[in-house]
């Protein structure tokens, strides 16, 4: 159930304090596209997350970069690595929430088999 093991780190305090949500448009949907393309965007340390999206864009990553020269330095990387019909970026003005927790509930009570209304926020080992 556990992955792994993280500390979350301030990305302002470590010079990172630009986020950019990229979506991706293509017009090509082949497999071996797409094998192309996620094998680039993963080797891309910038992109925190990445997405497949079912909508009006086909894929969303979450980059973080130093600044604006860093980010059109991965941008240029990103529109180079496979043809692309659309990139489209949009920069967050501040972060408003952010969590890691998921919202799970707990288990059932194996006595009352009441189940808890509270989100369980940590899980100790």
């Amino acid at each position: 159930m556990i992955l792994r093991r993280v500390a979350l780190v301030d990305q302002n305090k470590i010079g990172l304090g630009i986020t950019v949500f990229v979506s991706v448009e293509s017009a090509d949907h082949s497999e071996s596209w797409l094998r192309k393309f996620a094998d680039a965007v993963s080797a891309m340390p910038e992109v925190m997350e990445f997405y497949r999206m079912a909508g009006d864009v086909d894929y969303m990553l979450r980059v973080v970069v130093a600044d604006m020269q860093s980010f059109d330095v991965f941008y240029k990387k990103l529109i180079g690595a496979v043809p692309l019909k659309n990139v489209t970026s949009r920069f967050a003005m501040e972060k408003i929430k952010s969590v890691t927790a998921l919202p799970i509930r707990r288990r059932l009570s194996p006595i009352t088999g009441a189940r808890s209304a509270q989100p369980v926020h940590q899980l100790r080992s």
